[in-house]
């Protein structure tokens, strides 16, 4: 059997961390005994400025037609330092591969995890490690992924020939809104413990329904798909007043689903309760296609110096093993993947207990460990765990 993988590196550190991350597939491959046959694509902003296009030609039907696709990161400087380097339609160069494919292949359900590990600091200035245990900090979060301000409507106003006046236009549809809030309610349905401060199943929309008309548009559709979850409780929470009861009470919430921008925002102000953005995971994924990625940006400072975390691109490939498992396609590998998902993240939750071998952001930077080290670590622990596997498919 053979899995096809569009592994597309990007800017900075992005490359970096995508091979990290390729290692660890190749021992899952070993112990699967599935191909997990990769393409490399090059993408991004230092792509753009030597070929004038973000990606190659050709690149979107590779990510069409593959199986799952990786992502390290995007994003440049201009080499004018007027920011980001944005290509000629005025677009972020890096769009094609992230935000061209979440429409593209319709990804209208960006899921990301926030979970504290054993060993990890949560990232709150001043605030004792002992606030909250690792259990505590326990939720997913939904964002919608093909539609709000990243639509692409809008545009710049020259009154008198210069700029000034910028427009963004917001589109909120139904239904939009409703597959994403539909899987928000099974993950919820589906998670075994739900919320960490009483172990109720809890679903929480995110919204400014009290201003704007495609939040109460969302909170409506939200309403009327409750209605076919009785067992869950639901709530709604206005966007500004959640942010701050994310950081005074995470162990309230389970599951939580918002719009494409509030969710951008408020799931990088999450990762500071899991040990901050080198932690932090982003899974595309769609009713066919998927893409996972970690959510740091490509850190262009750091590249080629081998200290950024790859823990959340290593985490990403625990989440693509476990969207593989549930594709028809790979039924008789169902378990296999599953149980490689699980001893990935065993390996992870293992290093960070151990504490030793951690990169800058987690343990400081005088002892400080390589991305290097720490993806070898993984390693030593993943290959102790698969061992001796309890089953395997056939592959």
């Amino acid at each position: 059997m053979v899995v096809s993988v569009v592994a597309l590196g990007g800017d900075g550190t992005g490359p970096e961390v995508l091979e990290h991350s390729l290692k660890v597939l190749e021992v899952v491959s070993q112990w699967t005994g599935v191909e997990f046959q990769v393409d490399r694509v090059e993408c991004g902003g230092q792509y753009y400025l030597e070929h004038g296009r973000d990606w190659p030609e050709g690149s979107e039907q590779k990510c069409a037609e593959a199986d799952v696709i990786l992502l390290g990161a995007v994003g440049w400087p201009a080499p004018d330092g007027s920011g980001p380097v944005t290509m000629s339609d005025g677009k972020m160069a890096g769009w094609s591969p992230v935000i061209g494919n979440r429409i593209r292949l319709d990804l209208y359900s960006n899921i990301r995890p926030v979970k504290l590990y054993e060993g990890v600091k949560q990232r709150i200035h001043g605030k004792p490690q002992s606030v909250w245990q690792p259990g505590m900090v326990d939720m997913v979060i939904l964002r919608e992924n093909t539609e709000d301000l990243y639509s692409g409507i809008g545009g710049t106003l020259r009154p008198g020939g210069k700029d000034k006046v910028a427009v963004d236009t917001r589109v909120i549809t139904w239904e939009a809104s409703e597959k994403v809030i539909r899987k928000a309610f099974e993950v919820c349905r589906a998670r075994p413990k739900g919320a960490p401060k009483d172990g109720k199943k809890r679903l929480t929309a995110v919204v400014k329904d009290n201003v704007m008309q495609g939040c109460k548009l969302f909170a409506k559709v939200f309403r009327e798909v409750g209605k076919e979850y009785p067992e869950i409780e639901q709530e709604t929470a206005i966007v500004d007043a959640f942010t701050q009861w994310l950081i005074g009470q995470p162990e309230h919430y389970d599951v939580v689903v918002t719009t494409n921008m509030f969710g951008d925002i408020v799931t990088d102000l999450a990762s500071v309760l899991q040990g901050g953005m080198g932690m932090a995971v982003g899974c595309n994924t769609g009713d066919h296609h998927a893409m996972f990625e970690p959510i740091h940006g490509s850190a262009p400072k750091y590249t080629g110096k081998d200290k950024v975390n790859p823990l959340a691109m290593i985490l990403s490939v625990k989440e693509a093993l476990t969207w593989l498992a549930t594709r028809p396609k790979f039924a008789a590998q169902q378990q296999a993947f599953n149980q490689a998902a699980s001893a990935l993240e065993t390996a992870v939750e293992q290093v960070l207990k151990e504490g030793r071998v951690l990169t800058y952001d987690l343990i400081g930077e005088e002892k400080a460990s390589t991305g290097t080290q720490v993806t070898a670590a993984v390693i030593e622990h993943l290959r102790e765990r698969l061992k001796h596997p309890a089953g395997m498919a056939t592959s």
